[in-house]
Protein backbone atom coordinates (compact mmCIF):
# COMPACT_ATOMS: atom_id res chain seq x y z
CA UNK A 1 0.00 0.00 0.00
CA UNK A 2 2.80 2.40 0.95
CA UNK A 3 4.62 1.70 -2.29
CA UNK A 4 1.45 2.38 -4.32
CA UNK A 5 0.99 5.76 -2.60
CA UNK A 6 4.68 6.55 -3.09
CA UNK A 7 4.48 5.61 -6.80
CA UNK A 8 1.37 7.76 -7.29
CA UNK A 9 3.06 10.72 -5.57
CA UNK A 10 6.19 10.24 -7.68
CA UNK A 11 4.22 10.16 -10.94
CA UNK A 12 2.17 13.17 -9.88
CA UNK A 13 5.30 15.12 -8.96
CA UNK A 14 7.06 14.20 -12.20
CA UNK A 15 4.12 15.36 -14.29
CA UNK A 16 4.42 18.81 -12.73
CA UNK A 17 7.85 19.17 -14.36
CA UNK A 18 6.93 17.60 -17.71
CA UNK A 19 6.89 20.01 -20.65
CA UNK A 20 3.43 21.10 -21.60
CA UNK A 21 2.10 22.90 -24.64
CA UNK A 22 0.61 26.20 -23.51
CA UNK A 23 -1.75 27.93 -25.87
CA UNK A 24 -1.63 31.71 -25.86
CA UNK A 25 -5.07 32.90 -24.96
CA UNK A 26 -6.70 36.27 -25.20
CA UNK A 27 -8.56 37.79 -22.30
CA UNK A 28 -10.55 40.95 -21.91
CA UNK A 29 -7.47 42.51 -20.38
CA UNK A 30 -5.15 41.91 -23.34
CA UNK A 31 -7.74 41.47 -26.11
CA UNK A 32 -6.90 44.88 -27.54
CA UNK A 33 -4.16 43.03 -29.44
CA UNK A 34 -1.58 45.74 -29.19
CA UNK A 35 0.65 45.56 -32.21
CA UNK A 36 4.33 46.33 -32.25
CA UNK A 37 5.31 49.69 -33.62
CA UNK A 38 7.96 50.08 -36.33
CA UNK A 39 11.38 51.34 -35.21
CA UNK A 40 11.59 55.11 -34.89
CA UNK A 41 15.09 56.52 -34.37
CA UNK A 42 15.12 59.94 -32.70
CA UNK A 43 17.48 62.03 -30.65
CA UNK A 44 16.07 62.33 -27.13
CA UNK A 45 17.45 64.11 -24.04
CA UNK A 46 19.59 61.92 -21.76
CA UNK A 47 21.56 64.12 -19.33
CA UNK A 48 22.44 67.77 -18.86
CA UNK A 49 25.80 68.92 -20.19
CA UNK A 50 26.50 70.04 -16.60
CA UNK A 51 26.29 66.36 -15.58
CA UNK A 52 28.90 65.17 -18.09
CA UNK A 53 31.56 63.20 -16.23
CA UNK A 54 35.23 64.17 -16.15
CA UNK A 55 37.49 62.81 -18.88
CA UNK A 56 38.24 59.14 -18.28
CA UNK A 57 34.97 58.35 -16.48
CA UNK A 58 31.30 57.62 -17.10
CA UNK A 59 27.81 58.32 -15.77
CA UNK A 60 24.33 56.95 -16.35
CA UNK A 61 21.22 58.42 -17.87
CA UNK A 62 17.91 57.41 -19.38
CA UNK A 63 16.89 58.06 -22.99
CA UNK A 64 13.63 56.80 -24.44
CA UNK A 65 13.19 54.47 -21.46
CA UNK A 66 16.58 52.83 -22.03
CA UNK A 67 19.44 52.81 -19.51
CA UNK A 68 22.36 54.62 -21.15
CA UNK A 69 26.02 54.91 -20.14
CA UNK A 70 27.57 58.24 -21.12
CA UNK A 71 31.37 57.84 -21.22
CA UNK A 72 34.03 60.49 -21.80
CA UNK A 73 37.42 59.26 -22.98
CA UNK A 74 40.69 60.89 -21.80
CA UNK A 75 40.72 63.12 -24.91
CA UNK A 76 37.20 64.45 -24.14
CA UNK A 77 35.19 62.53 -26.78
CA UNK A 78 31.70 61.54 -25.59
CA UNK A 79 30.19 58.09 -26.23
CA UNK A 80 26.79 56.52 -25.46
CA UNK A 81 26.47 52.79 -24.79
CA UNK A 82 23.91 50.48 -23.21
CA UNK A 83 24.33 50.62 -19.42
CA UNK A 84 24.00 46.87 -18.79
CA UNK A 85 27.24 44.82 -18.84
CA UNK A 86 26.91 41.22 -19.89
CA UNK A 87 26.90 38.60 -18.51
CA UNK A 88 25.36 39.77 -15.21
CA UNK A 89 23.98 43.23 -16.12
CA UNK A 90 26.20 45.40 -13.91
CA UNK A 91 25.92 49.13 -14.68
CA UNK A 92 28.60 49.90 -17.26
CA UNK A 93 28.57 53.50 -16.03
CA UNK A 94 30.43 52.30 -12.89
CA UNK A 95 33.29 51.17 -15.14
CA UNK A 96 36.65 52.77 -15.90
CA UNK A 97 37.26 54.46 -19.24
CA UNK A 98 40.71 53.51 -20.54
CA UNK A 99 43.28 55.29 -22.68
CA UNK A 100 42.86 52.50 -25.25
CA UNK A 101 39.31 53.47 -26.33
CA UNK A 102 37.58 50.99 -24.03
CA UNK A 103 35.42 50.95 -20.94
CA UNK A 104 35.77 48.09 -18.47
CA UNK A 105 33.18 46.31 -16.35
CA UNK A 106 33.94 47.23 -12.71
CA UNK A 107 33.45 43.68 -11.35
CA UNK A 108 34.29 41.12 -14.04
CA UNK A 109 36.81 43.26 -15.95
CA UNK A 110 35.34 42.82 -19.44
CA UNK A 111 36.51 45.58 -21.79
CA UNK A 112 34.15 46.98 -24.42
CA UNK A 113 35.06 49.25 -27.34
CA UNK A 114 33.64 52.74 -26.84
CA UNK A 115 33.07 53.11 -30.59
CA UNK A 116 31.46 49.75 -31.45
CA UNK A 117 30.44 48.19 -28.13
CA UNK A 118 32.20 44.98 -29.14
CA UNK A 119 34.09 42.88 -26.60
CA UNK A 120 37.83 43.61 -26.52
CA UNK A 121 38.61 41.37 -23.53
CA UNK A 122 36.01 38.98 -22.05
CA UNK A 123 35.97 38.52 -18.25
CA UNK A 124 39.76 38.44 -17.65
CA UNK A 125 39.66 38.61 -13.82
CA UNK A 126 39.48 35.56 -11.52
CA UNK A 127 35.77 35.99 -10.76
CA UNK A 128 35.22 36.97 -14.39
CA UNK A 129 36.78 33.76 -15.68
CA UNK A 130 34.57 31.73 -13.37
CA UNK A 131 31.31 33.46 -14.30
CA UNK A 132 32.19 34.56 -17.84
CA UNK A 133 33.21 31.03 -18.79
CA UNK A 134 29.54 30.03 -18.59
CA UNK A 135 28.48 32.57 -21.24
CA UNK A 136 29.40 33.46 -24.79
CA UNK A 137 31.01 36.90 -25.16
CA UNK A 138 28.47 39.53 -26.15
CA UNK A 139 28.91 43.27 -26.61
CA UNK A 140 26.79 46.24 -25.63
CA UNK A 141 24.76 48.51 -27.92
CA UNK A 142 26.18 51.88 -28.93
CA UNK A 143 24.19 54.98 -29.80
CA UNK A 144 24.94 58.21 -31.67
CA UNK A 145 25.26 61.12 -29.24
CA UNK A 146 25.22 64.90 -29.67
CA UNK A 147 24.99 68.05 -27.58
CA UNK A 148 21.99 70.30 -28.10
CA UNK A 149 22.05 73.43 -25.99
CA UNK A 150 22.61 72.35 -22.37
CA UNK A 151 21.48 68.76 -23.03
CA UNK A 152 23.27 65.62 -24.19
CA UNK A 153 20.96 63.82 -26.61
CA UNK A 154 21.18 60.16 -27.62
CA UNK A 155 19.63 58.62 -30.75
CA UNK A 156 17.49 55.64 -29.73
CA UNK A 157 14.53 53.70 -31.06
CA UNK A 158 11.75 55.47 -29.14
CA UNK A 159 9.45 52.47 -29.75
CA UNK A 160 11.86 49.87 -28.33
CA UNK A 161 10.51 49.94 -24.76
CA UNK A 162 6.89 49.86 -25.95
CA UNK A 163 7.59 46.90 -28.26
CA UNK A 164 9.42 45.03 -25.49
CA UNK A 165 6.51 45.51 -23.11
CA UNK A 166 3.83 44.36 -25.60
CA UNK A 167 5.07 40.79 -25.15
CA UNK A 168 3.95 40.86 -21.53
CA UNK A 169 0.47 40.31 -20.17
CA UNK A 170 -1.24 43.51 -19.23
CA UNK A 171 -3.98 43.88 -16.73
CA UNK A 172 -2.45 43.79 -13.28
CA UNK A 173 -4.39 46.31 -11.26
CA UNK A 174 -2.61 49.33 -9.85
CA UNK A 175 -3.35 51.07 -6.55
CA UNK A 176 -6.29 52.87 -8.16
CA UNK A 177 -7.85 49.60 -9.34
CA UNK A 178 -7.15 50.19 -13.01
CA UNK A 179 -5.19 47.96 -15.35
CA UNK A 180 -3.81 50.66 -17.66
CA UNK A 181 -1.78 52.65 -15.13
CA UNK A 182 -3.96 55.74 -15.53
CA UNK A 183 -5.82 57.48 -12.73
CA UNK A 184 -9.51 58.14 -12.31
Amino acid sequence: MKSAVFAAALVGSASAFAPAQVARSSTALNAAGEKKRPPSLKYVPCISTDDLPAAGSATSGVAGGLAICIAVDPRGAVYALGDKCPPVNQPLSFGKVGDDGTISDPVLGTKFSLKTGEVVSWCPTGLGKLIGGLFDPVGVPTYPVKAKGKTVEVQVDVNYKYNFETDYWQGILDAQGKSDGKYY
